[in-house]
């Protein structure tokens, strides 16, 4: 029996497993909606904006470990996909993108809408085609199937508007099974790092991503090697929880107890990471570097040993050839300045710290207005959610706040635009996270200027009946943006953002909507929002002027910082 080339996609999907297709309809993409209309496991997911579909889809992918898609029609709707794409791509996670095209006939004509799309998706896509007849299928589908998967990146097809509801010459099945297998070093390989690190003194862990799935070996490493574990914020979900050996992240998102631990190592074991910025790596180290992917290794710091695998077999081989340390000395130090930063983060979150002595000293220094402090909020959240939410972050200071306040313990999951540093990706990952599960909490730290960048899926939200809990740090700021400049000695400037009540604009669209403007009303305020069955949108004025000191400050940045507030307040005192 023969099929149309968009019920042969349909059919692949499902044998895959997929169960959700983000996107926004559009003529080159009729047959594939209306054959998912019809199909029995697939449920078309009509989003507001592409870009949106993308990072939804893209968050599945993440949190499955499987593939996730999207579609984009014509020109603009598959313009309008890169974005999400990048951060898919950037992330290593697995997507097709179905676009739409111009009617075969027209190509190259510079047809209404017309756009290269196998030039568009050069750069982003590890596989791209266009389907140019129908005796291209299956295996066409097939190959790009297995690349995103095998390479795990992003395939592109792009189907031109004739072509979907085209007739296959045959009814071949669609076969779609890729094996994955594990790679270890090879004996000599393993022999020369455990050599480096026995004779290496202190040994520091730095442990990412890739190594989260082997979490057991990793900790039997730290403790065989009475090694402090340095988490990258990505790892956070599967190391921060009762781990007596990690010290929290490094970079600017970090603590001095990190800092410290990477500053007082002679031997760095980066494990599963390509923790990206340069300056944060201590000079001078000998290094052992494991990842799965060859390019990563060496790229970010040198490297004397590298290991080109994946983390769970060559930590179970390095376990078998180490010595155990006795002198626990470093771990103690790290761990001990680690709890003593947590101790003042505590305090600092702490409902009444402004009405303390020190507090309101602070205060009338750095929070006049008396808005709520965004360390307390993302306290609150932590308290109020269930041990297995899923987490989303727009990239900027609500990732700071998160990283810094939110425990990922029990069973909890986090994902955001850590890799390509967008904005506005929290909210559309947040649904595709609630869709896997409408009964599993889900939680988007959301920043103002990310939110309101895509705001209209807001109606997603509420057209699918998702019960996301949306926490917006509303401090009227771009606020990673201002930090930046005023480290640098610049004075604010076009940071500054002319915001709506937001919860008004939730409760406009169907959603509930709580406002937060004063700190004695947070605690009730998240209790409530947390016991709503259905979406909530949780708009808090949070303290535009708070301070998220890195790991190491330096004096450049104390000088940049102080010249900053001197020209701000020249500038607003002569207005």
């Amino acid at each position: 029996m023969s099929r149309t080339v968009a019920r042969l996609f349909t059919d692949a999907l499902e044998e895959l497993g997929v169960r959700h297709v983000f996107g926004v309809v559009g003529d080159a993409l009729n047959p594939f909606t209306d054959a998912i209309r019809t199909s029995k496991n697939l449920t078309w997911v009509g989003c507001r904006h592409e870009e949106a579909a993308a990072f939804a889809a893209g968050a599945q992918s993440q949190l499955t470990d499987t593939l996730g898609v999207c579609m984009g029609t014509v020109g603009p709707g598959a313009v309008h996909l890169l974005n999400g794409l990048y951060d898919a791509a950037k992330s290593g996670t697995p997507v097709l993108a179905i676009a739409g095209q111009v009617p075969l006939s027209e190509v190259g004509t510079d047809y209404f809408q017309e756009v290269d799309n196998d030039l568009l998706f050069k750069d982003v896509a590890v596989f791209r085609a266009t389907v140019t007849s129908p005796e291209q299928l299956p295996a066409l589908l097939e190959v790009a199937v297995r690349t995103a998967i095998g390479r795990r990146g992003v395939a592109v097809l792009t189907v031109p508007g004739d072509i979907g509801d085209q007739k296959l010459p045959a009814d071949r099945p669609v076969r779609l099974s890729v094996a994955r297998s594990e790679n270890r070093p090879d004996d000599p390989a393993l022999d020369e790092a455990a050599r480096l690190i026995d004779d290496g003194g202190n040994v520091t862990l730095l442990v990412g991503r890739g190594a989260r799935t082997s979490r057991d070996d990793v900790l039997a490493l730290a403790d065989r090697l009475a090694a402090p574990m340095v988490v990258t914020l990505k790892a956070k979900e599967g190391f921060e929880d009762d781990n007596p050996f990690q010290v929290g992240q490094t970079g600017l998102i970090g603590n001095p107890a990190a800092a410290h631990a990477m500053d007082h190592a002679d031997t760095l074991v980066l494990l599963g990471t390509d923790f990206p910025y340069r300056e944060w790596y201590p000079e001078g180290k000998k290094v052992v570097q494991v990842d799965r992917v060859a390019e990563h290794i060496g790229r970010r710091v040198p490297v004397d040993v590298a290991l080109a695998a994946d983390v769970g077999p060559t930590v179970r081989g390095l376990l078998e050839r180490v010595a155990a340390r006795e002198d626990r000395k470093h771990l103690d130090a790290a761990r001990e300045k680690f709890a003593d930063w947590q101790d003042g983060q505590r305090r600092l979150a702490a409902p009444g710290h402004d009405k303390g002595l020190i507090g309101k000293v602070r205060s009338a220094f750095d929070n006049r207005d008396h808005l709520v402090r965004p360390e307390a909020l993302a306290a609150a959240v932590d308290a109020a959610a269930d041990d297995n939410a899923i987490f989303t972050s727009d990239t900027g200071m609500a990732t700071v706040w998160l990283s810094r306040f939110v425990e990922m313990r029990g069973s909890r999951r986090l994902i955001g635009s850590y890799n390509l540093g967008s904005m506005a990706n929290a909210m559309p990952q947040a649904i595709g996270a609630q869709l896997l599960d409408r009964d599993r909490q889900t939680v988007a730290f959301c920043g103002d200027g990310g939110l309101s960048m895509l705001l209209g899926d807001l109606m997603t939200i509420h057209t699918e009946r998702l019960p996301i809990k949306l926490v917006v740090f509303d401090n009227q700021r771009l606020g990673m943006v201002k930090l930046e400049q005023e480290q640098a000695g610049l004075p604010e400037f076009g940071t500054v953002l002319d915001n709506p009540d937001f919860a008004a604009v939730a409760e406009a669209l169907g959603i509930k909507g709580i406002r937060v403007e004063r700190a004695e009303d947070l605690a009730e305020a998240v209790q409530r929002a947390f016991a709503e069955p259905g979406p909530v949108l949780l708009d808090v004025l949070t303290n535009p002027d708070e301070i998220a000191v890195p790991a190491k400050p330096t004096v450049q940045q104390g000088w940049g910082f102080a010249i900053a507030k001197v020209r701000e307040n020249l500038h607003s005192t002569g207005s």
